[in-house]
C-alpha cells in the first residue's frame, strides 16, 4: 500500500508523489493504448510532448491530477488500500482531458495550460477525436476491475457523464439566454464541474468497498467542492492572470459568459449593475477597454464578492458532507487540504 503523506501550505497543491507514483504507469499505459494519432494529442495535451512528439521533461509537465488524488484518498478515507481505486483514478482524469479538449473547442480557447490548445495545433477534428477516445478509455478502465466493483463504477461514471453533458449544454446556452439566476447558474456547475468531482470520491469508495452511506458522504463532499471550485474559478477567470493559470484571462468577459461573479453583478441594483447590463446587451463586440470596463464594473456591483461567499459556502457544505463518510483523521485533513488549495488559488 502507497505511503499517504503530504500537507498542503496556504494557497498551493499538496505534493503528493505517492499520488503521482500509483497513477502515472496505469495513465500513461492507458494513452499509449489509443489509435497513435490520438495518442499523441493526448501526450500533447497532457504536457507530455511536444507537437512533434519529442518528449518533455519531467520538470516542463503540467497538471496537479486533483480528481485522481481525490479518488485514491477516498479509497484510503473509508479504510481501503489507495491502489485498489487506481482504475478510478485513471478514468476520472481521462474524462477530465475529454472535457478539456471539447471545451476548448467550443470556446474557441487558444491557449491551455501555458501553450497552444490542442485544436489549434492538429485541428478541430484531431481534438474532438482524441477526446473521443479518452472517453471511451476512461470507460474501459472502470470495465476491467473485478466484477464485483466494476457494474457499480461504471454506473456512478455513466450516470455522471449525462450529468457533464447537461451541465456542459447548459452553459453553453447561457451565454444567449437573457438573465440567468444564481441559482440556475449553480445548478450548471454542480453538473458541468461538480459531478466529475463528486465521481472521483465516490469511485474511490467504490473502488475500496465501502458502503453506500459512506460512498453518498464523499460524493457529496465532491460536487460540493466542484462547485465551489467553480466559483474561485470564475473568479480567476476575470481578475486571476494568464501566467499562472495557463488560459485566458478576460476572453470569459470578451465573449459575455455569464460566469457566476456576472450574474451575481447583473442581478443587482445601482449604476454599476445597470451600465453592465447595457455592456452586456449591446451588438458590437467587446475590445479591451469594454473588457476592462466590465471587470470594473462587475466587482463594483458586487460580483466577486458574492462568488467569493458562495465559493465558502460550498466548502463548508463539503466538509459536513465528508464527515458522513467517517474518514480516517489522516484522509479528512489531506481532503480538507486539498479544498482548501482548490478554492484559495493565487490569481
Amino acid at each position: 500500500m502507497a505511503q499517504i503523506t503530504g500537507h498542503a501550505p496556504v494557497g498551493s497543491f499538496p505534493r503528493l508523489g505517492w499520488v503521482d507514483d500509483l497513477l502515472n504507469p496505469a495513465l500513461r499505459s492507458a494513452v499509449a493504448a489509443l489509435p497513435a494519432a490520438e495518442s499523441r494529442v493526448a501526450r500533447y495535451h497532457r504536457g507530455w510532448c511536444e507537437a512533434d512528439g519529442t518528449p518533455v521533461e519531467a520538470a516542463a509537465r503540467t497538471g496537479k491530477t486533483v480528481r485522481p488524488a481525490l479518488s485514491l484518498l477516498s479509497a484510503a478515507a473509508v479504510g481501503g488500500s489507495p491502489d485498489l481505486a487506481v482504475p478510478g483514478a485513471v478514468a476520472v482524469e481521462l474524462v477530465h482531458d475529454f472535457t478539456l479538449l471539447h471545451d476548448d473547442v467550443i470556446d474557441g480557447d487558444a491557449l491551455r495550460r501555458h501553450r497552444p490548445a490542442a485544436w489549434s495545433v492538429f485541428g478541430t477534428p484531431a481534438a474532438v477525436l482524441t477526446g473521443d477516445a479518452l472517453l471511451v478509455s476512461a470507460l474501459r478502465a472502470l470495465a476491467d476491475v473485478p466484477p464485483q466493483r466494476a457494474a457499480e463504477a461504471v454506473q456512478e461514471l455513466v450516470t455522471t457523464l449525462l450529468e457533464l453533458v447537461e451541465g456542459q449544454s447548459r452553459d453553453v446556452a447561457f451565454e444567449k439566454a437573457p438573465e440567468v439566476t444564481v441559482a440556475q447558474y449553480l445548478a450548471m456547475a454542480e453538473g458541468k464541474t461538480g459531478s466529475l468531482i463528486g465521481c472521483s470520491c465516490a469511485l474511490g469508495g467504490i473502488l475500496a468497498g465501502a458502503d453506500s452511506e459512506r460512498v453518498r458522504g464523499l460524493r457529496e463532499f465532491g460536487r460540493r467542492l466542484g462547485v465551489a471550485f467553480q466559483c474561485a474559478d470564475d473568479v480567476l477567470g476575470i481578475w486571476g492572470r494568464t501566467a499562472r493559470s495557463g488560459k485566458p484571462v478576460g476572453s470569459d468577459l470578451a465573449a459575455r459568459k455569464k460566469s457566476l461573479p456576472v450574474v451575481a453583478a447583473l442581478a443587482g441594483e445601482g449604476a454599476a449593475a445597470e451600465r453592465l447590463r447595457a455592456l452586456y446587451a449591446a451588438a458590437h463586440p467587446l475590445d479591451e477597454r469594454d473588457v476592462a470596463l466590465a471587470r470594473s464594473l462587475v466587482e463594483e456591483a458586487g460580483g466577486r464578492e458574492a462568488a467569493e461567499q458562495e465559493a465558502r459556502r460550498q466548502v463548508s457544505a463539503a466538509l459536513r458532507a465528508l464527515s458522513w463518510a467517517r474518514p480516517t483523521p489522516d484522509t479528512y485533513r489531506q481532503l480538507q487540504d486539498i479544498a482548501w488549495a482548490m478554492t484559495h488559488r493565487e490569481a
